[in-house]
């Protein structure tokens, strides 16, 4: 395996262009490709694959990576992705090499456009639910809650586009880093034959030695191309006070699960602002040391999710309120991506803003949190502005 960054400096691996080298080299079906503000790796092939089991995953993975160590070599790494679903089979592996590169955000290459696809596919567009039943399910969620049955859920949607050709993924991949290399943009393989590929906005955990980072995301608003439209939005979002009651609500479950984990939790009192290119998100950072040195990312991202920010409050409720209201099934939308090495470093991401390829299809997810004082048009225009940065880089503006 390859050695990382961290401990082991490769002069080759800092140059000018090398994190968008390794974007450049991704190939899909074999390669899992995952960029951060931290890092960036690229997995090639397959040494290992985690087991599916009723055992807590995080022991999964800590025996199967405790069991690849090799003296005088870096500790080997797990990539990959997680569903929402806990029962699911997880799509983690340890690949044969792992290369690894500064952030893409520190890449002066970055910058350059992706060529133009000459022979990008003729998409045909289904939404599923229609705009119109899904403004349906969020007027029923916002008058159980109201009448004191829940808080809070995450209702989602789908696009499902299909097509003559298949589309090129690592195109479609370069177009989303490109446009966000300051967020978390990934390709990984999520079960046979599928690619997840998407850029998320939202760290959900990470580790570094004894401590942790969780960034909760939730309460969004649309950017805008004029400017000062665009400013007056980003003000409105820190004053509103159904965000900040959405975003108060994931603070609190952030908090409650990391404490028993830590000696010292830093919580902010007050979110701030962060963007992307579609969207302007509340944002808090949460930091903390560990209290227990063996304590792994996986551990602490498999305590977190979900957090009502993808699910909603109280869970069991809210999960059940899914259930009930999405005419699909989530698959990986909404759990987690990432990667972990065999000393419990790692970085896990929620996984939203993402697409699921197979064949000659791609289905799309996007969703918003429901609260009391939520409407059917805003959380339908909401899911809407999250499309749109998918569907830009796929070459299906609508």
């Amino acid at each position: 395996m390859s050695a990382s960054l961290r401990d082991h400096p490769v002069p080759a691996l800092l140059a000018p262009g090398a994190a968008t080298a390794l974007m450049e080299a991704y190939r899909p079906a074999t390669d899992r490709f995952l960029a951060s503000p931290r890092h960036t790796l690229l997995g090639r092939g397959s040494a290992a694959g985690i087991p599916h089991g009723t055992s807590p995953l995080a022991h999964r993975v800590r025996d199967v990576l405790d069991a690849l160590r090799r003296p005088d070599a870096p500790p080997p790494v797990v990539m990959g992705s997680l569903p929402f679903a806990p029962d699911a089979p997880p799509a983690l592996a340890v690949p044969d090499m792992v290369h690894w590169a500064p952030p893409l955000r520190e890449d002066p290459l970055v910058a350059l456009p992706v060529p133009r696809d000459e022979h990008r596919p003729d998409w045909r567009v289904r939404e599923v639910p229609s705009p119109e039943r899904y403004g349906e399910a969020v007027a029923a969620a916002v008058a159980r809650m109201r009448a004191g049955e829940f808080d809070k859920v995450v209702l989602a949607r789908t696009l499902e586009l299909a097509s003559s050709r298949e589309p090129d993924l690592s195109a479609m991949l370069r177009r989303l880093a490109r446009r966000d290399p300051h967020g978390y943009s990934f390709a990984v393989p999520s079960g046979p034959g599928r690619t997840l590929v998407g850029a998320s906005p939202e760290l959900l955990v990470s580790r570094r030695g004894g401590l942790l980072t969780a960034n909760p995301l939730a309460g969004s608003a649309p950017r805008s191309t004029d400017l000062a439209e665009d400013v007056r939005r980003a003000a409105a979002l820190l004053e509103s006070p159904k965000d900040l009651h959405e975003h108060a609500v994931v603070v609190t479950a952030v908090r409650e699960a990391l404490a028993p984990f830590c000696t010292r939790l830093e919580v902010p009192p007050r979110p701030t602002l962060v963007r992307t290119a579609a969207l302007w998100h509340l944002s808090t950072t949460v930091t903390g040391e560990l209290r227990d040195p063996d304590v792994t990312a996986l551990d602490l991202a498999s305590a977190l999710h979900p957090t009502p920010a993808v699910c909603g409050t109280p869970t069991d409720v809210a999960r059940a309120v899914i259930a009930a209201s999405e005419p699909f099934d989530r698959g990986p939308y909404t759990g987690m991506v990432g990667w972990q090495d065999a000393d419990g470093d790692g970085e896990w991401v929620v996984t939203i803003r993402c697409a699921e390829a197979e064949g000659r299809t791609l289905r799309l997810f996007a969703g918003a949190g429901v609260v009391a004082e939520s409407t059917p048009e805003a959380e339908t225009a909401e899911t809407a502005a999250k499309f749109r940065t998918f569907l830009h880089a796929v070459g299906a503006d609508l």
